[in-house]
């Protein structure tokens, strides 16, 4: 059976974080053949007095999403790099694209671009409003807007000069640039409700989702197909719960069973959430070391003996 091709997150929060860190991980998943390392986007943490963090969010915040996959790339030669999830509402649809696209140049076309639009249920990427708050961007904002900012960015991508007139943004007859390495960067979009996964089947070029709980991962997945989304879907996953021990044994069976499983519900990729996991960034490529060992680089098929 084919499995899902196989990405591992980056250490871009917590105690192990840093340039060190970033390229360790970034490295060895480039040399042992897995398909593309990842960060998600939190534009802060919240602190206030009626703050709960019932969804178990790390407590540090994190770095740039963009500046840290920049730095791997400029460290590694063939894995791809990517956002899972980016909240693209909280920049102008012209800055953002100028810097997804500048990343896309120097790292000669190896950008996929996870983008949600800040959450919005008690599953990932979560509704956080003081990060709305801090970003001078309306929660309504969400929806038909986040759908237009997406138009805004594609519009900036095209052959110069280029114009967009919406309800929310406006882009001036202009040269923009730099242009995409391949004319488009391949934007996936998070939900996990039925008319965001639609919206995603609409107008994204995939459909990426954290498996919190593979049956409702299953259910959505299936809504994309239904709804007629014919792109990538990609799924992020934990090898053993968070807080757990761990051990080399339990990483590698248990990223393996989230294989079968992702590949039960019909996903392209899996990445592998190890950035959770509170040990040393050179324990990390110990780990991915053990799970190269168990399949074949980043085809994503396990070996069968």
């Amino acid at each position: 059976m084919n499995l899902p091709r196989i990405g591992v997150t980056l250490q871009h929060f917590g105690p192990h974080a840093g340039p060190d860190a970033v390229v360790t991980v970034a490295r060895a998943a480039d040399r042992l053949g897995f398909h593309a390392v990842s960060v998600s986007d939190r534009l802060l943490i919240p602190a206030g007095p009626h703050w709960t963090n019932d969804a178990g969010l790390p407590e540090s915040p994190p770095w740039d999403v963009l500046e840290v996959l920049t730095w791997a790339a400029a460290h590694t030669e063939r894995v791809r790099v990517m956002t899972s999830i980016l909240n693209t509402i909280f920049e102008s649809p012209v800055v953002l694209a100028r810097r997804l696209a500048t990343l896309d140049r120097l790292s000669r076309g190896r950008l996929d671009v996870g983008i949600g639009q800040g959450g919005g249920t008690r599953l990932p990427p979560y509704y956080i409003p003081e990060e709305f708050v801090a970003a001078g961007v309306p929660a309504g904002r969400r929806g038909a807007g986040f759908a237009e900012h997406v138009a805004a960015m594609r519009a900036c991508w095209e052959p110069d000069p280029v114009q967009f007139v919406g309800e929310h943004y406006r882009v001036p007859l202009s040269k923009i640039g730099p242009k995409p390495w391949g004319g488009r960067i391949p934007l996936f979009f998070g939900a996990t409700t039925r008319p965001t996964i639609e919206r995603a089947a609409r107008i994204g070029d995939g459909f990426v989702t954290v498996a919190v709980d593979w049956d409702d991962t299953a259910a959505q997945v299936r809504w994309y197909r239904e709804a007629g989304g014919t792109g990538t879907v990609v799924v992020s996953a934990f090898p053993v719960p968070p807080g757990a021990e761990i051990s080399t044994a339990g990483f590698v069976d248990g990223t393996l069973r989230n294989l079968d499983r992702a590949a039960a519900v019909g996903a392209d990729e899996m990445h592998v959430v190890t950035n959770l996991l509170d040990v040393h960034p050179q324990r990390q490529v110990e780990l991915l070391e053990a799970l190269a060992a168990a399949t074949l680089g980043n085809v994503g098929e396990r070996r069968r003996t």
